[in-house]
């Protein structure tokens, strides 16, 4: 019931409000907590409140992994909040320096306009967390191309908040708590800074941060800072004074006017360990077994916030994405409601396959199961079919089985090899036909 009441939030209204209207059982805490006592079945928020619970959910998500703390000119971007003061800072800003190689930083170096972009990562290539040398050559045109696209239109439901002037554009307010950044989170952000150009990211590879300098600290150094690159190679002293300083372990510095730390993320759950035994993953998680139950008794997490901690299917795998958390969240809504009524319920399908569909350069992106072979060694063999500008297609396999895909474009290929992946066909037979771009495949499997 509370899944098929999220899919209505497209109204005038707070989800949390309508939430609890219709389910008068059901408290959606945004207070942040202060202290729980799960021996009691309590919980404390920072606005002096306490909640007895039944069965308590929580989905705190994760936080930036900034690459320094208490620096005012490193800024993560993970919420709201976050977002909109990153929009305030571009907006004064002639030059940054963005660093990570994940989704948020593949999204910002495309989508910011008039100010320098230097993009350190220490990947070979980029988008790293998604991709293989491959795709990122398929996607890199795209990056330098001298004019942005019309953006692809998003079909997805538009959420909105209780006083919103503007449909579907969330305002984060200055004292609440920011709420997570979902699907096309830059919509109705003015991405731009100083300059009149369009865009210019140059792209430092194998790299990481080795030291922040700030501007007394760089001019007392006695060392030279570099411009922007024009080319291949950059010798050029850069004369402007930057309020901030980026030394690479490459050797080179950068000054800019404030530095994006797109580097991970980190399981909020520091509120909640204080006075209770949970059982914490190796990524700092709290463990949840396949009920999305956690060590505690009546506990139970989802999103960024948990680890998954049973047996996987062999074709799924935990990555802190919100497409993962929405799942997770409807599938703990379940658990707890069976759970109470004293019911069985069996794993979501969502658990029997990854799949992830997102944007990256205004591509369609979709990636399933193994898409990277991730854990399969080198037992594995890669298919691959690339039209320039068009699309990218890879597909893993492994013993003559479909393991994962990565499909970047208009496809119309993530069904079927959803049905691939999960059906284990055995498609020796097929050898490159499987791909063949003259060959309608949705024909060998009707």
């Amino acid at each position: 019931q509370v899944s098929k009441t999220l899919e209505e939030f497209d109204v005038e209204e707070q989800p949390s409000s309508l939430l609890e209207k219709r389910y008068p059982n059901i408290r959606v805490i945004q207070s942040g907590v202060k202290q729980l006592k799960s021996d009691e079945h309590k919980i404390y928020t920072e606005d002096g409140k306490e909640y007895i619970y039944e069965k308590l959910c929580l989905c705190a998500g994760a936080k930036p992994k900034l690459i320094v703390e208490g620096n005012p000119y490193v800024l993560g971007i993970r919420d709201t909040d976050s977002a909109q003061a990153f929009q305030k800072n571009l907006a004064q800003a002639e030059r940054i320096v963005v660093v990570g190689n994940g989704g948020i930083a593949l999204e910002l170096v495309y989508e910011v306009q008039g100010c320098e972009v230097i993009w350190a990562i220490k990947d070979k290539a980029i988008g790293n967390t998604f991709f293989d040398a491959g795709a990122a050559e398929f996607l890199i045109p795209k990056l330098t191309a001298e004019h942005r696209e019309t953006p692809i239109e998003c079909k997805r439901t538009k959420y909105t908040v209780e006083g919103m002037e503007e449909k579907g554009r969330p305002t984060a307010a200055s004292d609440k708590l920011g709420s997570a950044l979902g699907p096309d989170w830059h919509e109705g952000l003015h991405l731009k800074g100083t300059k009149e150009f369009s865009h210019k990211v140059h792209i430092e590879i194998l790299c990481e941060v080795k030291k922040i300098h700030l501007q007394q600290e760089f001019i007392q150094l006695q060392r030279a800072s570099l411009t922007f690159p024009k080319g291949e190679k950059n010798v050029q002293p850069d004369e402007v004074l930057w309020p901030v300083y980026v030394e690479l372990t490459n050797g080179k510095i950068y000054g800019c006017s404030f530095i994006v730390s797109a580097t991970g993320v980190v399981p909020n759950v520091e509120p909640f360990l204080d006075g209770n035994n949970f059982a914490v993953g190796e990524d700092g998680g709290l463990k949840v077994d396949e009920h999305m139950h956690t060590s505690l008794p009546d506990v139970y997490a989802a999103g960024d916030i948990c680890t998954a901690a049973w047996e996987p299917s062999p074709v799924w795998h935990q990555m802190r994405l919100w497409t993962q958390a929405r799942q997770m969240g409807w599938y703990a809504a379940k658990c707890m409601a069976a759970d109470a009524l004293g019911e069985s319920i069996d794993m979501d399908f969502s658990f029997e396959l990854f799949a992830h569909i997102t944007k990256f350069f205004n591509y369609k992106v979709v990636v399933l199961g193994k898409y990277n072979a991730q854990g399969l060694g080198s037992d594995h063999e890669l298919m691959l079919r690339c039209t320039k500008g068009h699309e990218y297609v890879k597909v893993v396999m492994q013993n003559g089985r479909m393991m994962g895909a990565v499909l970047i474009g208009e496809t119309d290929l993530e069904e079927t090899f959803e049905n691939l992946i999960l059906n284990q066909m055995d498609l020796s037979a097929y050898g490159e036909d499987l791909l063949h771009p003259d060959i309608d495949i949705e024909d060998y499997f009707d």
